[in-house]
């Protein structure tokens, strides 16, 4: 029903090529893909050279993982050829298509020539990643050398570095940064964060005595850092000050997780449980999926993973990982395998403890809940893994496991542990729990653990371990 005072939504028949363009952006917005590629069609039959329909149209292709998405990218470039985020859209395509090497020439075209355009250099970098390049990152050196007045490009830099524990290269490049550009202080944060990552801990410790931000993330680092060093009393002072600004900050808050453990107080060892070991915060579910389902999304899920590698920025060590958001993808057997999670994701919530309004999970126990991004990975022996990370943007997260090593029958190798920290804080903590992967279940588990995957050696018929994820936000 419309609002009083809002004009309802014309009839089909009756809405124009702007009300049809206003439609497929707004349910770009809220993932309804195949809504805006409907909407997107209607405008283009009215104007077909339009060169915004014409670019939306390209994109949600690609998102959908539609076949014709490289076409309608050169149908979109004929008519806006100086777009850069076209050309970027271009080679995401080529690659998807299996033309690497016209990836990179494009990827490598767009860099020369827009050298701020940072989209482009990150997908640069991870294109020359996944071909084993050492120095995967030259796209920036080279753009920081053409635009030395951007400093978003050195920013950028540091986080692909750091995104797979390169962490001394990118206090580096935070250092150069914060020489260049004295008057932002974020990268003084970014070194001090890095250097402390990298275990220069008399570096950090001064960088981050010099920093004046009160920011949420400082606080954050900074108790990392403290936690580094073995200061309990200082890293919980600054959490209080963290959570004080942001309630409901998920990396604050795992990191509360780990401080109550450590602490020798009755009292923080009862904060503890409440917040991470209450019976039903974790769980393991036999997917509520179809007899058939399974087997089907293995296929499909084999056939996206043959053309994928290892994403920057993202906690996979090996491995490959699908792109962009795998739900958004217009293959029914996706979406009927994002319906079978929702159905189970409802019988996780019935086992939850009961509405708690101070914790960050079971606050939203009874609001409605929603998928935000979806990808599946595929681990292979040889020790690929993920390490130890947050998802800090969700409220609860994931595995389903599709395919599970035939490793996993061994105490340990491949499976989710759940509660162990990072490594570069060096904490001699063992998990909360540890999960043993069975095909067709779904661990379920608060955004605000620390998770990993253990390593597994290649041994046997059945050597990858193949999983679908996502995060569950209000």
């Amino acid at each position: 029903m419309a609002e009083r005072g809002a004009r309802p939504d014309p009839s089909p028949a009756s809405k124009t090529p702007e009300q049809w363009l206003e439609t497929a952006i707004k349910a770009r917005e809220v993932g309804s893909m195949a809504e805006a590629a409907a909407a997107l069609d209607r405008v283009l039959e009215a104007a077909p050279k339009h060169p915004i329909p014409l670019r939306l149209r390209a994109k949600v292709a690609l998102e959908r993982g539609e076949g014709d998405a490289l076409s309608r990218f050169d149908a979109a470039l004929r008519v806006d050829p100086g777009n850069a985020d076209l050309h970027l859209g271009k080679a995401q395509a080529l690659e998807i298509a299996g033309y690497v090497r016209g990836a990179l020439i494009v990827t490598q075209q767009i860099a020369q020539q827009a050298p701020g355009f940072v989209p482009a250099l990150v997908f640069l970098s991870s294109l020359r990643l996944a071909a084993g390049e050492e120095d995967f990152t030259q796209g920036f050196s080279e753009a920081a050398e053409r635009a030395p007045q951007d400093p978003n490009i050195l920013a950028a830099w540091c986080d692909a570095y750091a995104g797979i524990d390169y962490f001394a290269e990118a206090a580096t490049v935070a250092a150069k940064a914060r020489e260049s550009f004295p008057n932002e202080p974020h990268f003084a944060l970014l070194e001090a964060i890095n250097a402390g990552s990298a275990g220069d801990w008399e570096r950090a410790d001064t960088l981050f005595g010099a920093l004046e931000t009160q920011s949420v993330q400082r606080l954050c680092a900074e108790t990392r850092h403290r936690l580094r060093s073995g200061d309990i009393e200082a890293a919980q002072g600054l959490l209080d000050k963290a959570l004080r600004q942001a309630p409901r900050d998920v990396a604050a808050w795992a990191l509360q997780g780990l401080v109550w453990r450590l602490s020798e107080s009755d009292h923080a060892k009862e904060r503890a449980h409440w917040l991470h070991e209450q019976a039903g915060l974790v769980q393991t579910r036999e997917l509520l999926a179809p007899d058939g389902l399974l087997d089907r999304a293995r296929a499909r899920l084999a056939q996206l993973h043959a053309s994928t590698g290892m994403p920057l920025a993202q906690s996979l060590r090996g491995g490959s990982q699908t792109r962009g958001i795998l739900f958004h993808r217009a293959e029914p057997v996706l979406q009927e395998l994002q319906q079978a999670i929702i159905a189970t994701l409802e019988a996780y919530r019935e086992d939850l403890p009961e509405a708690d309004p101070d914790h960050p999970l079971l606050s939203e126990r009874d609001t409605a809940w929603r998928l935000a991004g979806s990808w599946s990975v595929r681990l292979q022996g040889g020790r690929d893994h993920h390490a130890p990370h947050i998802h800090p943007s969700g409220l609860l997260s994931s595995a389903l496991y599709m395919t599970v090593p035939e490793a996993a029958e061994r105490q340990n190798e491949g499976w989710l542990e759940i509660g162990r920290p990072p490594q570069d804080l060096d904490l001699k903590m063992e998990p909360l729990t540890s999960v043993r992967p069975r095909e067709g279940y779904l661990a379920l588990f608060p955004s605000t653990l620390y998770h990993a995957t253990t390593p597994f050696d290649a041994k046997g018929d059945r050597a990858e371990r193949v999983t679908v994820a996502f995060d569950v936000i209000t």
